[in-house]
């Protein structure tokens, strides 16, 4: 198979990458950081195909770049994403909201769209959605990120509805507490803070990521699995929360 990644100088991608280059197929890569992707090229060797140091934003530059294989992608892996603060939504900075809705959604969007004509006419492809639990269930600070990834669940439900005649698989990964970069860049680069979210945790690994989009991806053609919600074993839907004025 030929595996387009977006988002995979680090984290989720790059395991992703990892996970199906050992397992014989190739991969193109896509990230904004060009330096991290050459090392990832060098690492996975002549299995990866092509990389492109691109803002997964730029649809029509990433159209430029991939050339004539365009219409030979098997597999679109839609990982690239980000979630901005944590704070009250009366708090939050507008643009960060923007930016999330930017990535999460118009990105993804726009980039499946690209592929899809391409996946019709060859009657064969796989669109691999990396979702969140925060799509299913709300928490204090989730507002907008929550919110994007409610679109992500329900857009791949919506595509398998369009492809069910078209042999064109869609998959929604939806993971819970995962180590990565995604707290970093949550946090604003404070380190110290990221480190307390996973402390004692026990978090789920990247590498737990990349063997559930592996495994939905390599299952029978005749098989698709509309969606994987996986939590680390610490980690289950919380009650819900009441707030109790003090009585003065």
């Amino acid at each position: 198979m030929l595996v387009f990644i977006t988002g995979a100088s680090s984290g989720f991608g790059a395991a992703i990458a990892r996970k199906f280059v050992k397992e014989n197929h190739q991969v193109i890569l896509l990230a904004r950081r060009a330096d991290r992707l050459n090392a990832l090229k060098q690492e996975l060797g002549a299995s990866c195909v092509q990389i492109l140091a691109n803002d997964v934003k730029d649809t029509d530059m990433i159209k430029v770049k991939l050339g004539d294989k365009i219409d030979q992608i098997d597999v679109l892996v839609n990982n690239a994403g980000l979630a901005l603060g944590v704070e009250s939504a009366e708090l939050c900075n507008l643009e960060d909201w923007e930016q999330m809705i930017q990535t999460n959604i118009l990105s993804l969007v726009k980039l499946t769209h690209l592929f899809i004509p391409f996946m019709v006419k060859r009657q064969n492809g796989h669109i691999i959605n990396i979702g969140s639990i925060a799509g299913s269930y709300p928490y204090p600070g989730g507002n907008i990120y929550g919110a994007t990834k409610a679109f992500v669940k329900q857009f791949s439900l919506n595509l398998r509805a369009d492809f069910y005649n078209k042999n064109i698989r869609v998959t929604n990964i939806e993971p819970g507490l995962a180590m990565s970069e995604f707290s970093l860049v949550r946090f604003k680069g404070d380190i110290k803070k990221a480190n307390q979210l996973y402390e004692n945790a026990n978090a789920l690994k990247p590498e737990d990521i990349a063997e559930s989009v592996f495994w939905a991806a390599t299952l029978p053609q005749h098989i698709n699995i509309n969606r994987i919600e996986l939590m680390p074993t610490t980690q289950a839907p919380a009650a819900l929360n009441v707030y109790k004025e003090e009585k003065s």
